[in-house]
């Protein structure tokens, strides 16, 4: 078996995470926006419990064929058509949860929060939150804001995009630990794609992003009615 074989298209900084030994055989896995599986080919080839859900039913479809050629044990119903922001998993169900290439397609800065809340919610205390992101993180000056956190790209497509302040400002919400600095790669000055990777700590707190959530029925004078806006006004 070739590396190709073994690994498929992995996202190479995902790859790194296995290098560091912090994904390891038994672990449950869930591969949020999964796609058709480019990430999952050595996970199902391994002990790994894999899980996977998109919005896309060929996706699944798809992901559902890949299982069965590389692992029959996996049930059908471990790969799911839903949507990020609404799983159906129960709390704590993760040791690690996989984020690559779809935060970015959030419609605005509410179903960006809603996302990250649901994964957060089903990873396990000391589970592993990985996520591969755009942002404007290098290319300040290259990209138009739209508003709401959305921004055009050079070639011309739209995105919500995040900065660095924005992570971080989410992570001690969430009382994440950073388990690497977060990394920027630049694709050819047409967009940057972030990796942001994090631990859930083992103590347990009250879930912020839903407190923050509720929160935002009546907007305050002089807001512009964002969560981060919100965010910002609590803590200071």
């Amino acid at each position: 078996m070739n590396v190709k074989e073994l690994f498929g298209n992995m996202d190479i900084h995902l790859f790194d995470q296995l290098l560091k030994g912090r994904i390891v055989p038994g672990m449950r896995i869930l591969d949020a926006g999964c796609g058709e599986g480019r990430n999952l080919v050595y996970f199902l080839q391994e002990d790994y419990d894999v899980f996977a859900v998109d919005r896309s039913e060929q996706a699944i479809r798809k992901v559902r064929e890949l299982a069965l050629e590389l692992n029959n044990e996996l049930p059908a119903d471990q790969f799911r058509v839903e949507s990020v922001e609404k799983l159906s998993f129960a709390n704590g169900t993760f040791d690690v949860v996989i984020s690559c290439a779809v935060l970015h397609f959030a419609e605005d800065e509410r179903h960006f929060q809603r996302m990250v809340s649901e994964m957060w919610r089903v990873l396990k205390p000391g589970g592993l939150f990985f996520a591969r992101l755009a942002s404007t993180i290098g290319m300040e000056n290259q990209v138009r804001p739209l508003g709401g956190n959305r921004f055009e790209l050079p070639d011309g497509s739209e995105r919500y995009l995040v900065d660095a302040g924005a992570l971080h400002r989410m992570a001690e919400k969430l009382h994440g630990q950073f388990v690497d600095p977060i990394k920027t790669v630049q694709v050819e000055g047409q967009r940057s794609m972030t990796v942001w990777c994090m631990k859930k700590p083992h103590i347990l707190f009250f879930d912020p992003i839903q407190d923050i959530l509720e929160g935002t029925t009546e907007e305050e004078p002089g807001s512009d009615g964002s969560i981060m806006d919100i965010t910002e006004r609590r803590t200071t």
